[in-house]
């Protein structure tokens, strides 16, 4: 991806690449090396992901977006049939844990591949990522 894109190919390479576990730079390179464990490099393009800090965004996305709208599911099958405890172990708890859980990776890699394609960093930490990212490889 070396020329400069508009929003929308910016958006298409974004989804593409990232809710797809892809490199952001070359689109052909597996981005994670386990579930939700960042390669350090792209195994075909180099690429270093030393830049990739999603932090506890895919938890939060992943609360705020699914979690947040079963919620209303799960109050309404409890008010509507008032089950037993046991009911809403077996029904409501895997209905919120498994849709949330399921949905990391793919908005891990979103996340990674906006952080790459839009130059993603905290405004006036360059010199600081630099210096953090030379000591980690440095031990």
């Amino acid at each position: 991806m070396a020329h400069e894109l508009d929003a929308r190919e910016k958006w298409a390479w974004i989804y593409k690449s990232g809710l797809h576990g892809l490199c952001p730079r070359c689109g052909k390179g597996k981005m994670f090396k386990r579930w939700l464990k960042v390669e350090h490099q792209c195994p075909n393009c180099g690429l270093d992901y030393d830049f990739a800090t999603p932090d506890d965004g895919p938890a939060f996305f992943s609360l705020c977006f699914i979690a947040f709208p079963l919620i209303f599911l799960v109050v309404w099958f409890e008010v509507a049939f008032s089950p037993p405890w046991w009911m809403h172990a077996l029904v409501s708890v895997p209905l919120m844990i498994i849709p949330c859980v399921l949905a990391l990776h793919p908005i891990k890699g979103w996340l990674v591949a906006s952080q790459y394609v839009n130059k993603a960093q905290e405004a006036g930490t360059g010199a600081l990522w630099d210096k953090l990212n030379a000591r980690a490889k440095e031990e």
